[in-house]
């Protein structure tokens, strides 16, 4: 009996000691603190920190100067398809969205052919904005660019998979996660997947969110369009999968339980010799 009890009072610390490693690995940023009163341009001066676009992107570009009527010739109107309105839609304020080539470049009302893949919002807004003035075109142009169709993708242990846009130029990992409502319990921390394809060719990073310098540090830190964010199950939800449709543990998990179990009592035994 005396054995017996030390076997399971052992079984119960090894339980213990997981847990606790375990827990450990749940907190973001563990080592928050050893960067506090560090430059935030030293931390993000990775390669990517703004959208850039490129081809099939979608995008508006909105100009407006102090006289309305010069600014709406470098503006897209928007064309109705409703029935019975033919034309030009005039209650709308809005821009028609400009679609990016497979050459990088846009066809813009008077200015002509603008080349402006791999360039920021902030850059095509300045590209056009000279181009105004330097032809002497618009003398005040104020030209806002938005982003459309640009999307990532997030999978795995997250609370609400799915695709989300891009919202502003710096889009990270943290706001990915944040906007599919934080990892689950049972996402690996240490490893998230950022899938992505530029040049034809797939590239993987990945990510310790357990540690902010090496989450600011990486090239997958600063998301672009199409990017694949996934969050792989930790060894408790893959044991939770269920065989056949049915709602048991995994075969494995049975398997190591009769091992341990086989091994408790043959050790009883020999001791009972």
């Amino acid at each position: 009996m005396k054995l017996i009890k030390t076997l399971l009072c052992a079984a119960a610390a090894i339980f213990m000691v997981a847990s606790c490693n375990s827990v450990k690995e749940i907190p973001y940023f563990q080592d928050a603190e050893k960067q506090e009163g560090t430059n935030v341009n030293e931390i993000s001066s990775v390669p990517g920190k703004a959208i850039k676009v490129k081809p099939e992107d979608k995008i508006t570009i909105i100009v407006s100067s102090k006289d309305p009527e010069l600014a709406a010739l470098f503006n897209l109107p928007i064309y109705s398809n409703q029935v019975g309105v033919p034309g030009i839609s005039a209650s709308s304020q809005q821009s028609a969205s400009y679609t990016i080539d497979v050459d990088g470049n846009i066809m813009f009302p008077v200015l002509g052919k603008l080349h402006i893949s791999g360039l920021t919002r902030s850059e095509i807004s300045e590209l056009i904005s000279d181009r105004l003035i330097r032809e002497d075109l618009i003398k005040d142009p104020t030209v806002s660019v938005e982003f459309l169709n640009l999307k990532v993708s997030v999978l795995g242990e997250v609370t609400k998979p799915g695709v989300y846009n891009i919202t502003h130029d710096s889009f990270t990992i943290y706001d990915a996660i944040a906007v599919a409502g934080d990892l689950t319990i049972y996402g690996i921390r240490k490893d998230i997947q950022v899938i992505r394809t530029e040049n034809g060719v797939q590239k993987v990073y990945h990510l310790n969110i357990n540690s902010a310098e090496e989450m600011t540090s990486s090239e997958g830190f600063y998301l672009q369009q199409n990017d694949v964010i996934y969050v792989k199950p930790n060894k408790m939800r893959a044991r939770q999968a269920t065989v056949n449709g049915n709602n048991v543990l995994s075969a494995s998990f049975w398997v190591s339980i009769a091992s341990l179990t086989a091994t408790i009592i043959s050790i009883v035994l020999q001791s009972a010799r």
